[in-house]
């Protein structure tokens, strides 16, 4: 699985997420209280698989349910997320609801990578990239880079999104003509070397 941290960092990228799309569908209540909910579940939701797990009423609060089965079913997840976006604009429970499944997908697609895997249907699927608890920097930077993106679409109509991608768009094509220009003078430097002169 992925580190705490990781699940902690991510969950908060959920709650962005799932806020913004709060307030795209007009369901975020007076003073977008309910986007706030829905950023705190979200924020919860990062966390509730492996919380959900643990038998907080006995003392020793040890598992009462296998690691990553039922709490970890993408299919129920997935389900959740879906019901409430739906029901956005017609009842207040659903988007701190909407939050909280937004937190817990954002929670599986983190342990995805991982050898263990999440059942997402019936049985574990894994991507198989690396070990647990390696590499949450990158599930941590590609989840504040997807809110940032829904962000953005959702309250500056991705301006500035279509701003990073000009100027990546712009760099690749200097990049990739300081190259071919590097490459002819290699040549050019190559053939004068060869034969004494300029081609």
């Amino acid at each position: 699985m992925a580190s705490n941290k990781a699940h902690h960092a991510t969950g908060w990228a959920a709650g962005v997420i799932a806020a913004a799309l709060v307030a795209h569908a007009d369901a975020g209540g007076p003073y977008h209280l309910l986007s706030i909910a829905a950023f705190l579940m979200g924020a919860l939701g990062g966390t509730a698989p492996d919380w959900m797990e643990v038998a907080w009423w006995a003392r020793t609060h040890k598992l009462w349910i296998t690691h990553r089965t039922w709490t970890h079913w993408g299919l129920a997840w997935i389900a959740l997320l879906v019901y409430t976006y739906l029901q956005l604009p017609h009842h207040l429970w659903a988007p701190p609801l909407f939050g909280f499944a937004a937190g817990g997908i954002m929670h599986l697609l983190a342990d995805w990578p991982n050898p263990l895997g999440v059942p997402w249907i019936i049985r574990r699927h894994s991507l198989r990239w690396w070990k647990s608890g390696r590499h949450d920097l990158i599930v941590i930077a590609a989840a504040w880079l997807a809110a940032v993106v829904v962000a953005d679409h959702v309250f500056f109509n991705g301006v500035h999104w279509q701003r990073c991608s000009a100027l990546l768009v712009e760099l690749a094509q200097q990049t990739a003509s300081a190259i071919r220009q590097a490459w002819e003078s290699l040549l050019r430097w190559q053939h004068m070397w060869r034969y004494g002169s300029a081609p």
